[in-house]
């Protein structure tokens, strides 16, 4: 059996100390330790570009390594409360129950600020065909035009959730709602209309890459769809812990048009979301220089 002397042994951990403090002063055991950040990673190309961006950031400026976990609003909520996911980059408060459930009642997830975009849905027809009836801008008129429209409203797909048909019933609207199938599917015949200046209707939303391509008119509807300011929120334990990462995250915010500059590389390029950010981060250095100061 080997023997233990005592004084070497002393003298042994003096200089695990002494090594480790040395590489805490330079990093180095930090860098080792740190844990991924994982940030929800939601199926709209909007979304994709928030997510896409920041985790750039984080690991070529911070150094941090990120996960993009995939997930629907509701899911990402429930993830975001137990910590398998640190951070939702952008919510539209279609699950307002599970916001009270995390951030009032059980306080497992911050409010992390405004992404710096309001988000809307609404109406749209072709700005040409808006021009061309400026009346069909106000629902009270819609249906001196529904025949020319088609009698329908176009909505992308069918599991969306919608309050198309309550609006059509309680205004009395000749109008029914037809799914095109797909978001893509829907960009599609917007893109195709609006190219050709044929008559449309279709449900849609704002921020959209589509808007780099295609001019819309919004119907005014009465106060159905409400501008709703898209927020940030972080897993309460990383953001009491997460350091740089969640300070970055906190002052991670953006306008609509460097969204939609993003998500079209992404939807309509080709380019994959890493790709994408890449070059809008090298486009921009000044917003990432901003990110990091504050």
């Amino acid at each position: 059996m080997p023997i233990r002397h005592p004084l070497l042994a002393g003298a042994c951990a003096l200089c695990l100390a002494a090594v480790s403090a040395c590489s805490l002063a330079g990093g180095v055991l930090e860098d080792e330790a740190r844990e991924p950040v994982l940030i929800a990673m939601p199926d709209w190309p909007g979304g994709q570009a928030n997510a896409a961006v920041a985790a750039y950031v984080l690991e070529e400026e911070l150094g941090f390594e990120v996960e993009r976990v995939e997930s629907d609003q509701e899911s990402a909520w429930d993830a975001l409360g137990d910590g398998s996911i640190q951070a939702i980059l952008e919510d539209w408060g279609a699950v307002p129950d599970k916001a009270e459930l995390y951030v009032e009642r059980k306080e497992y997830v911050v409010d992390a600020g405004g992404l710096g975009i309001t988000g809307h849905v609404g109406w749209y027809v072709p700005r040409a065909f808006a021009e061309e009836h400026p009346q069909a801008l106000d629902w009270h008129h819609l249906n001196e035009f529904a025949d020319r429209l088609g009698g329908r409203i176009l909505q992308g797909d069918p599991q969306f959730a919608t309050r198309d048909e309550a609006i059509i019933e309680e205004l009395g609207l000749d109008l029914r709602t037809v799914p095109a199938g797909s978001e893509d599917a829907l960009v599609e015949a917007i893109h195709r209309a609006g190219t050709r200046g044929t008559p449309l209707l279709t449900y849609f939303w704002e921020p959209h890459w589509l808007a780099t391509q295609v001019d819309l008119a919004e119907v005014e509807l009465p106060g159905y769809y409400p501008r709703i300011e898209l927020r940030k929120y972080l897993n309460a334990e990383f953001a009491a812990d997460g350091g740089e990462a969640a300070a970055f995250l906190r002052n991670f915010s953006w306008t609509e048009q460097d969204q939609n500059a993003v998500a079209e590389l992404i939807a309509h390029e080709g380019l994959t979301p890493s790709a994408a950010a890449e070059r809008w981060v090298t486009e921009h250095p000044d917003a990432v220089d901003a990110w990091l100061a504050g």
